[in-house]
């Protein structure tokens, strides 16, 4: 089994502190585009999920970082971020 390099070392001060490698990292800043996407739309999960035609458990997977979203999925939020209104009626 491959070990991945750790790219943020984890603070030795701090014992909840843990590392973070480089696709931990990755998976975090997608989580984190989709949740101020949806925040900055004023949405609740469900309400963002229903609108653009997500799986609520799938977007709580990708907000909380314990599914990586994938490539298509960052950049269909990235372009509800852009034109909220004509995603939404596209897929209504």
């Amino acid at each position: 089994m491959k070990k991945e390099p750790i790219i943020l070392p984890s603070d030795p001060a701090d014992p909840e502190d843990f590392d973070v490698t480089a696709e931990a990292m990755d998976r975090g800043q997608r989580a984190r585009l989709i949740r101020r996407t949806r925040t900055a739309l004023g949405l609740s999960q469900t309400e963002f999920a229903d609108r653009f035609r997500v799986p609520v458990g799938t977007l709580r997977d990708w907000e909380q970082a314990r599914a990586t979203a994938p490539d298509f999925a960052v950049a269909y939020v990235r372009v509800i971020g852009q034109h909220p209104d004509l995603v939404a009626k596209a897929v209504a």
